[in-house]
């Protein structure tokens, strides 16, 4: 094998590739992109939830339930409709995301202590919006009647006080539970920081399995298959430099995304940025084999694009880039133990947010690397110097 017939291959991979104009556009086009799409348009956070209130009770305990739902700083009362007709038709045309309706007589209800029930109706042709605001709107609610109790039960403890003849307003001390919430990894909870690190995994396999799946190929097409056959350069020089390159262009794509995820969308990296390019690396066994085994079983760049597709989409669905892998049945869980994106996926969104290590990630590495090289094996034993 000699490495001075590889470097030449790597060169004229990388000039053909850098100067043909189309191919320069899907190196930076489609990665751009879809790092602003998943950075600034793809938000699941609700931040501002438009609720419609509606008190046909009128009375001052109606009031201060009001006061509380104002007090929240992720509701926002913006329509006060005056009947339940007219609170529909504004969840018909999604003006409000909610509607919190109090019934008459709910402050009497209240006072003979008895349940009063708050009405909540929720548009759910958004299920993540609507789990979130009537998460919302649930612990407004549940904490206006945490407080009510409390004031009506120490009410009562004066009352009796007083009725044995005891003055002052003394009273025992009532038990109560306190849940101190603190989120870790991602503590503000923007779904931002959830998404970018992913978007590192979905670039690297998508721009170096369409890449590699082309490059065999387009020898075939272009009729340069034909020189090379009759040169000394063997099979696996012509492999290696027809992937070095792309495995390249792969930590360059993962540079860049890290860059801008750090500077311009401020995900934090808490890992170690090394360890990071070593599981890229050993991803990449796996990414370059694809392609490499898409580019011996296709004739022309248009089923290898598509092959490409054919993997890469259901890679994708199944890697829990969007999708919580626990939510899904458990057949098609077990189906993802054969994904290597979901590992790569795990990695990269340990190392960013929670900064795991080696000691953690172990079992993720070792999987990728048994992929990685099982792929290039295969694909090492299709992949002949000829036309077929």
């Amino acid at each position: 094998m000699s490495w001075r017939r590889i470097r030449e291959i790597i060169r004229k991979e990388l000039r053909q590739t850098l100067r043909e104009p189309r191919m320069r556009v899907f190196l930076f086009v489609p990665p751009l992109v879809q790092l602003l799409i998943f950075g600034y348009a793809v938000n699941l956070d609700v931040e501002d939830s438009r609720v419609a209130w509606v008190d046909q009770d009128r009375t001052g305990a109606s009031r201060d339930l009001r006061a509380e739902l104002d007090g929240s700083p992720y509701i926002r009362i913006t329509h006060t409709p005056s009947t339940p007709a007219e609170a529909q038709r504004l969840l018909d045309r999604g003006e409000v995301s909610a509607v919190v309706a109090v019934l008459p007589g709910f402050a009497r209800t209240i006072d003979r202590g008895d349940t009063a029930p708050v009405q909540v109706l929720v548009d759910g042709s958004n299920s993540n919006t609507a789990s979130v605001v009537s998460s919302y709107v649930t612990r407004v609610v549940a904490n206006f009647s945490a407080a009510r109790m409390l004031e009506r039960q120490r009410s009562l403890q004066m009352a009796l006080l007083a009725a044995a003849g005891v003055d002052g307003p003394r009273y025992a001390a009532l038990p109560s539970l306190n849940a101190n919430v603190r989120v870790w990894f991602n503590p503000d909870l923007k779904s931002r920081n959830y998404f970018v690190p992913g978007v590192v995994v979905n670039i690297i396999t998508l721009v170096t399995l369409m890449l590699t799946a082309m490059a065999i190929v387009r020898e075939k097409e272009i009729g340069t298959m034909e020189q090379l056959m009759v040169t000394p350069v063997r099979p696996i020089e012509l492999m290696l430099g027809k992937t070095l390159p792309f495995a390249a262009v792969g930590l360059a794509q993962l540079f860049l995304i890290t860059g801008a995820a750090l500077l311009v969308f401020r995900v934090p990296l808490r890992g170690s940025p090394l360890l990071l390019v070593v599981c890229a690396a050993l991803y990449l066994m796996t990414t370059l084999g694809a392609g490499l085994f898409m580019s011996t079983i296709s004739r022309t760049q248009q089923q290898a694009l598509m092959g490409s597709f054919f993997f890469f989409m259901p890679a994708f669905m199944l890697s829990g880039f969007a999708f919580p892998i626990r939510n899904m049945p458990l057949p098609i869980q077990y189906l993802t133990y054969v994904n290597p994106v979901r590992y790569f996926m795990e990695v990269v969104r340990g190392l960013f947010l929670k900064g795991v290590g080696v000691e953690t990630l172990w079992p993720q590495m070792l999987s990728m690397a048994v992929f990685g090289a099982a792929v290039l094996a295969v694909s090492a034993l299709r992949f002949h110097k000829r036309l077929d």
